[in-house]
């Protein structure tokens, strides 16, 4: 049964985690708060039991799509069962935290990305006087983001937040914390999904007439294909026709380009026989060049032996 649980969910989460999102770097800004739970400490001798507090800051900060580096601000408070007269932590401790972050997102084009992260920085916290000790700051951060568009991420994460030892008086006590913050945060620059590709260019329509060897005169089959592209000039209304001759590689190559121009200017005859203005046909011979099967020399190839018709 608790197989059977946990595949249901992996299935469910799944279309969430396949959402892929155009990322790209860029600087960002987010405001954060949630509540905070400064754990039991002793100062001056006294148990200190602190109720559950709250938090609140800001970010800025820098996104290399999957590492984030960035600068917090967090404000805490918390009040507790004792009281020093005169003191800044007179039932309430107070502590600001400025911190630099290093996080890692591990699916950071995902709708959901899950990240941790750790930071470093300095505190300053209620003590004689408010907020009036400096001390060295530490956090560890484990969360999800929420990546709702290419600008706008909702974060949700849990922190173990630590400083070095506050004192009072010339008693220092421990000072250890867990948040749970719900963070908003609005990136600039981000690059907007690229266009679609262009579509591909559609290939002009083209035909092939095939000759015996040594021959520029014109089957029944080649006058077919003759016929179909003469219908399909008439169809495009206005355009241009390319008649290419070619041979085979037997026989010398002057009297083969002679040749293969020789079987062009037959196409074109065929072709103004046809209703094809002979002013829209172009003939190009080429010889022995642009073979359809590349061959050694003096080898008859009966696929070489061709008039191409490209109609543009």
């Amino acid at each position: 049964m608790k197989k059977a649980l946990v595949a249901a969910a992996a299935l469910l989460a799944l279309p969430v985690m396949a959402q892929a999102q155009t990322v790209a770097p860029g600087f960002y800004v987010g405001a954060e708060g949630g509540v905070n739970w400064l754990l039991n400490t002793t100062i001056l001798n006294q148990g200190v039991t602190p109720q559950t507090g709250f938090a609140v800051g800001g970010v800025v900060g820098y996104d290399f799509v999957g590492p984030r580096v960035e600068l917090e601000g967090v404000y805490r408070y918390n009040q507790t069962n004792v009281g020093f007269p005169g003191q800044a932590i007179s039932n309430q401790i107070g502590q600001l935290g400025v911190l630099a972050n290093l996080l890692y997102d591990f699916s950071p084009a995902s709708t959901i990305t899950p990240y941790i992260g750790a930071g470093a920085g300095i505190a300053f916290v209620d003590s004689t006087s408010s907020l009036g000790s400096t001390q060295f700051a530490y956090q560890g951060i484990v969360g999800l983001g929420w990546n709702v568009d290419t600008n706008f991420r909702i974060n949700l994460d849990g922190r173990y937040y630590g400083t070095s030892n506050p004192s009072v008086l010339g008693s220092t006590w421990s000072n250890n914390n867990f948040s749970v913050m719900l963070g908003l945060q609005l990136k600039f620059g981000a690059a907007p999904p690229p266009p679609p590709p262009p579509p591909p260019a559609a290939a002009a329509p083209s035909y092939m007439v095939f000759f015996d060897w040594d021959r520029s005169n014109l089957s029944q089959q080649a006058l077919n294909t003759i016929k179909q592209a003469a219908g399909a000039f008439k169809t495009k209304g206005s355009a241009r026709i390319t008649a290419t001759g070619h041979t085979d590689t037997s026989g010398p190559e002057a009297y083969n380009m002679a040749l293969s121009l020789r079987r062009a200017n037959t196409v074109k005859d065929a072709l103004v026989r046809e209703g094809v203005p002979a002013t829209a046909i172009a003939v190009i011979g080429r010889g022995e060049q642009g073979l359809l099967v590349q061959t050694a020399d003096g080898v008859r190839e009966p696929q070489n032996r061709r008039v191409e018709i490209v109609i543009q």
